[in-house]
């Protein structure tokens, strides 16, 4: 399967995800959850690969942070805070959360918790401004999700499911950025499906593209007019 192939199924099951499990969220709204949990698996591996990668090279060629316990993790945290921007404890990472989804009646509050201590781990870096607020759009008590916690869980299951089921592939070993291009193309489908209300949140890359394009030839064409204005000075004052 080419590289294009691979984009357009991954973007037809981003859209069916979104489609089956939107039900009563408004779609505009729903894109939250949907990209803020991709977003949280992303960091999540990223992270993940990173720190087993330093292990490895240390001498530790079977290390594997999702399967430490947070207690042993916590030393490394201050360090990898200044490498990476932000912290996410083995037990909260994305691929544990969901094993643990199905069996956790609190599923809600637990991802509250989490994604207020990654925010809460770039406090004091200078990334801190990067995450804070990251996560604020992804409601998980939002009576949109189900009218009690019991319904609003077993959505965000699904959602976590289907986000975690994603084919992305290792992300060090893609030559197209698989998660940037399931992000942007879902913020783009639901932009266009949005209509004004949600379109006036996003340009797409193409226009992004050509606004650049744009911009660059006019600052072209302004700078020769400079340099055509500053070589008639120089002649009219040479004529002089």
């Amino acid at each position: 399967m080419t590289k294009e192939q691979e984009r357009d199924e991954l973007h037809r099951t981003i859209w069916q995800i979104a489609n089956d499990l939107r039900g009563s969220v408004d779609g505009w709204d729903f894109k939250s959850y949907v990209l803020g949990m991709l977003f949280y698996r992303f960091i999540s591996e990223n992270l993940t690969s990173y720190i087993n990668e330093e292990e490895r090279r240390a001498g530790n060629p079977d290390f594997d942070y999702a399967s430490i316990s947070d207690e042993e993790a916590e030393y490394g945290r201050s360090e990898t805070v200044k490498e990476k921007g932000f912290y996410i404890l083995p037990s909260e990472l994305f691929e544990n959360v969901r094993r643990n989804a199905k069996n956790d009646p609190d599923l809600n509050e637990t991802l509250s918790r989490v994604f207020k201590n990654i925010e809460d781990s770039a406090k004091g870096s200078p990334s801190e401004k990067n995450f804070k607020g990251l996560f604020d759009d992804i409601d998980v008590n939002s009576n949109k999700l189900g009218p009690t916690v019991v319904k609003r869980n077993e959505k965000l299951v699904k959602i976590l499911d289907a986000v975690g089921d994603l084919q992305l592939g290792d992300y060090q070993d893609n030559s197209i950025d698989t998660f940037g291009d399931a992000y942007e193309y879902l913020m783009t489908m639901y932009a266009s499906n949005a209509g004004k209300s949600g379109g006036e949140f996003f340009t797409p890359q193409e226009v992004s593209e050509l606004l650049a394009r744009i911009a660059e030839i006019v600052i072209r064409q302004q700078k020769l007019r400079e340099a055509i204005d500053e070589i008639v000075a120089d002649l009219e004052g040479g004529a002089a």
